[in-house]
């Protein structure tokens, strides 16, 4: 399948100075990307100076705001670029900010999106599917179970990855996700509201290791937020089956 659009990619992050640089320069080497944007959603550390050094446009949230309320500056800032320099509409790649040197890998979310050099029908939004990661992580399976079962049920969708943040999608497809599921609800809300609008959506496996929540308290209560904001996400898309 032959790509259509430059893609714009989008990396939102918190307190990632340490990891950010490298993630930067290995998704500004992927074919396609012709522009990379980092929003720093409330950093305490040196997330945005490190960005920029590294080759990003940098956005910055003065307090933490949520992964959607990022990935939609970043998106903004994006149509406004395409509009002031009279550019081609940008297709998007979501990418999280501590992949470090494993985001070169990102590319083959990239191929499948859009239409065909054919013009048959392709991808309107591709999901990475993450191989076992270096570091088991602390949870019990509980988010992933409730993200999983509720896409199915309100789409039919079988999803391996439902919590996957990799995603790759077209301009048209976020325009019909919007607004973004708030928090860490982002993902589930994607994924049912892309499908729920007639488009199609591919999980694609791809060679990512992202750093791991522990099963510490920090992490504890991380998921526990994950699970609010999930569920949240999947209750406001079944009111408005109803």
């Amino acid at each position: 399948m032959g790509q259509r659009r430059p893609v714009a990619a989008i990396i939102p992050c918190k307190d990632e100075g340490e990891r950010i640089a490298a993630t930067v320069t290995a998704v500004r080497a992927l074919p396609g990307v012709d522009l990379v944007v980092v929003v720093d959603d409330g950093s305490t550390d040196d997330t945005s100076a490190r960005a920029h050094a590294a080759g990003a446009e940098v956005m910055r949230h003065e307090r933490n705001a949520g992964k959607a309320a990022a990935l939609t500056t970043g998106v903004r800032h994006v149509r406004a670029i395409v509009r002031e320099r009279d550019l081609e509409t940008h297709d998007y790649l979501f990418v999280d900010g501590d992949l470090e040197d494993s985001a070169r890998n990102l590319g083959v979310l990239l191929p499948p999106l859009g239409p065909a050099e054919d013009g048959t029908r392709g991808a309107d939004m591709t999901i990475a599917t993450l191989p076992p990661q270096k570091v088991a992580g602390g949870g019990r399976g509980f988010v992933v179970r409730l993200a999983r079962e509720g896409i199915a049920d309100l789409t039919g969708f079988q999803a391996v990855q439902p919590l996957s943040g990799m995603r790759a999608l077209t301009d048209e497809a976020f325009t019909a996700a919007s607004p973004l599921a708030r928090g860490w609800g982002v993902e589930v809300g994607l994924t049912v509201d892309v499908l729920r609008a007639g488009l199609r959506i591919e999980e694609v496996p791809c060679e990512l290791h992202h750093r791991v929540t522990g099963s510490d308290w920090r992490g504890q209560v991380h998921r526990a937020k994950q699970y609010r904001d999930v569920w949240l996400a999947l209750t406001a898309r079944r009111w408005r089956r109803r």
